[in-house]
């Protein structure tokens, strides 16, 4: 079944103008798409955070008007499906590996979290569906349950799987040395810090939906999803869900809503829906309420950090270490472990001169929906403890918070500097990035108008963070250019937009690397059977490596494009120019254009031996190293110490995303990171109640900002090539949050300091600001 048959296409040209489209509500999302007698879908879902199914009555349901079809998780294994399992598995301290429990397709003997899908009812319209699901009877046996993530590590606690000791998945360190461990000894000052950071939902625009088909003829499956990658789910689908061969399944992506992480994730729903379809004998589609969104959208953050750093007499930093409890909630989803390890271990360097450091990080089962990567995914969290550290640091060795951080950063002259967590950084202007946005905040003159708002009854803070993020993540992707009959050329990639302008980007890259018109580039994301590659859009990657693989794309086409002019034009191979879409014998008119080349290359039939057949190429990119996209964000508030309500006055921020081949959609990226970090600071989150009750389920309850919520925003680019690489970016989708976030905490504990609340934990709302600054009348 073709894209087409769906109403929409995975192909778009270069002259397109998609974001334009968004804009005025033109986009075709999951939910937009039907097919001709299609099935509406609705899941019942667990009421219990933990407790055994006892037993499953359908009958009922399965005989109100237009119900199709009622599925439990006995038909799922009648049918042979497997678990969702892990795409990351890495081994623990103890040698051991991460102890996978994969996620059930339906659950059958026992639910393991609110919202845990245990029937799908599948009806001719949507509220017959819903009214069938409340016919469904379930007999559950309520069982304990655990909710926080230091409790559930206690060896009384219940278990949310019997077979993983105290609930920890696993127990995993790098970093510990005998030299660590003397520079404790020997530290002049120890900060110690201790932190949570409560999980959160991701709250794209878009909430999750799917659309599923069977062909029985062809025995062949289609899927539409909004997702962040096809290739990704496709695999877990095929091999560990269906075990199908890879050409009996299609997924197709249309535009998406946003996606955050949590769309990275092949979620239950899609498996359950596919065998639905094939069972009912008709396309099936389900959209998810926002209530569905909360309780079973992967959750993001939910960490409890504890953090040590040492320093000499001169405020220098000899020692980092730091101990994480990682919420995974209850089944390991697919990035969790690497979120969890090295996302946060790598990070923790950060921008500053550390010799040592350390992390042990206890990935932690709880009765909640599984965590899974959030806009950052462990690397603000490091940041966040790091730059907290430094700010207790500097007030307990009386020293300005700016000056600790300038004298410890990375200097211009040491690079390229090797971090003692391995990795190599490239490049980057630390102390140039800091005092710029010093400058841009104004920050010396900061006193005088923490004076005038006291004298308005308002408390005025100013915090300050300086950053350094890992992004790129899985170092290989590749790009597939293919010269089509009409005269175009199209580019097929496996990176997926999800409203960050990834179709601006590549056709005008791909325009410019072959000097051709972009109505003549077409780009093609968003179809299994099309694109190649097997990640998804994630950890800020995207335009360094599908960017770079589409340069290398053209490259390679340009070189075969050479030979066969060269041998068209009658001259040597070194005497054929490129420029404009023309190859030329240089210092002649003589010329043929490149769609020429491709169209005499398709239709030839007597070529010179090793003359390359076709420019179309798939070109594999395998970087020798992550990026490192770095920066420094200032944020302003004031507090009103009578409500304890919050007003973020302004927000500078200054990023080094090295390169910018769209400078508007970058700042997008970095204003948009600011505004979900604001988020997570002010309210966001999800308070689960110690029964495994959701008590934020909705926007009455969990506090997205508002746009009057919003500061004034200064926005500055320091550009630093990367060298790793040929287009010299750095990624863009995750600096936003990882500077946003710790400097807000940090204006407003500034804020609140003289009030004598010298700390709190997140979130920072009115109530839990007026409660503390009460306690200290």
């Amino acid at each position: 079944m073709t894209a087409q048959a769906f109403k929409f296409s995975s192909a778009q040209s270069g002259d397109h103008d998609e974001l334009s489209d968004l804009v005025q509500g033109k986009g075709c999302y999951t939910s937009d798409v039907s097919l001709p007698g299609q099935l509406h879908a609705c899941f019942v879902r667990s009421p219990h955070a933990h407790a055994e199914i006892a037993s499953i009555n359908a009958d009922a349901a399965r005989a109100m008007p237009g119900v199709r079809l009622v599925m439990t998780g006995a038909d799922v294994a009648a049918a042979g499906l497997g678990c969702i399992m892990p795409l990351v598995v890495m081994k623990g301290s103890n040698g051991h590996n991460l102890h996978c429990s994969g996620i059930p397709i339906l659950a059958t003997d026992r639910v393991r979290h609110l919202g845990e899908p245990v029937a799908l009812v599948a009806a001719e319209t949507l509220e017959q569906a819903l009214n069938a699901a409340e016919a469904v009877e379930i007999d559950y046996v309520s069982l304990p349950c655990v909710i926080d993530l230091q409790q559930a590590i206690n060896p009384e606690s219940p278990l949310v799987h019997p077979a993983v000791s105290g609930n920890v998945a696993m127990d995993w360190s790098q970093g510990d040395s005998p030299e660590l461990d003397r520079a404790f000894a020997e530290a002049h000052h120890v900060q110690v810090l201790e932190l949570t950071d409560p999980p959160l939902t991701g709250s794209p625009m878009e909430p999750r939906a799917a659309l599923a088909s069977y062909d029985s003829q062809a025995d062949h499956y289609t899927l539409v999803a909004g997702t962040q990658g096809v290739k990704t789910i496709h695999n877990v689908l095929t091999k560990q869900v269906f075990n199908l061969a890879p050409e009996k399944l299609r997924v197709l992506t249309p535009h998406v809503g946003g996606g955050f992480g949590l769309k990275s994730q092949t979620y239950p729903e899609y498996a359950a829906l596919l065998l639905a379809s094939r069972l009912a004998g008709a396309p099936i589609k389900w959209t998810a309420t926002r209530l569905e969104c909360f309780l079973t959208d992967t959750h993001g953050r939910n960490t409890h950090l504890r953090g040590q750093m040492a320093f000499d007499r001169e405020g220098r930093i000899t020692g980092l270490k730091a101990d994480v409890l990682c919420g995974i909630g209850a089944y390991t989803s697919g990035y969790i472990a690497v979120v969890s390890t090295m996302n946060i271990y790598n990070c923790l360097s950060s921008v500053y001169q550390m010799p040592r450091l350390s992390l042990r990080s206890r990935l932690v089962h709880t009765h909640v929906m599984s965590g899974g990567p959030y806009r950052g995914a462990g690397r603000p969290e490091a940041i966040y403890l790091v730059e907290r550290l430094l700010d207790e640091a500097a007030h307990a060795m009386g020293m300005p918070r700016e000056t600790l951080r300038r004298r410890n950063l990375v200097p211009v002259s040491a690079m390229p500097y090797k971090a003692a967590n391995g990795l190599t950084y490239d490049s980057g202007e630390f102390e140039a990035i800091l005092d710029k946005a010093l400058s841009l905040s104004d920050w010396e003159g900061f006193e005088s108008r923490r004076t005038a708002a006291l004298a308005r009854g308002r408390l005025r803070g100013i915090g300050v963070c300086s950053f350094l993020e890992v992004a790129g993540g899985i170092l290989e992707e590749p790009a597939d250019i293919r010269f089509t009959e009409d005269g175009r050329v199209a580019l097929h990639l496996g990176a997926q937009g999800m409203g960050q302008g990834v179709h601006a980007i590549y056709t005008r890259l791909l325009a410019d690397k072959l000097g051709v018109p972009l109505s003549s580039v077409v780009l093609v994301t968003g179809d299994s059977d099309q694109v190649p590659g097997i990640v998804s859009t994630v950890a800020s990657r995207t335009t360094m490596m599908a960017g770079t693989a589409t340069t290398l794309a053209c490259e390679e086409a340009i070189r075969r494009g050479r030979h066969f002019a060269a041998h068209h034009l009658e001259a040597s191979v070194e005497d054929i120019s490129f420029a404009a879409g023309q190859f030329t014998i240089v210092g002649t008119d003589r010329s043929i254009g490149l769609f020429d080349v491709a169209k005499a290359l398709r239709h030839a039939t007597d070529l010179p031996e090793g003359m390359p057949k076709t420019l179309d190429n798939l070109t594999v990119f395998k970087a020798s190293s992550v990026n490192f996209p770095n920066g420094c964000h200032v944020s302003e508030v004031e507090v009103d110490p009578a409500t304890g309500s919050v007003e973020f006055i302004q927000h500078t921020a200054v990023d080094d995303v090295g390169v910018m081949l769209n400078p508007t959609l970058v700042e997008g990226q970095i204003m948009g990171g600011v505004v979900q970090a604001l988020g997570q600071v002010m309210g966001e989150m999800l308070h689960y109640d110690d029964y495994g009750q959701l008590l934020t389920g909705s926007y009455m309850d969990y506090p997205m900002p508002r746009a009057d919520q919003i500061p004034r925003m200064v926005l500055a680019h320091h550009e630093v090539p990367c060298t790793t690489h040929p287009l010299g970016v750095k990624g863009a989708g995750e600096s936003g949050v990882a500077g946003a976030w710790p400097a807000a905490v940090s204006a407003l504990l500034d804020a609140l300091r003289p009030a004598g609340v010298a700390h709190m934990d997140l979130p920072f709302t009115a109530n839990r600001i007026w409660s503390a600054l009460q306690s200290k009348a």
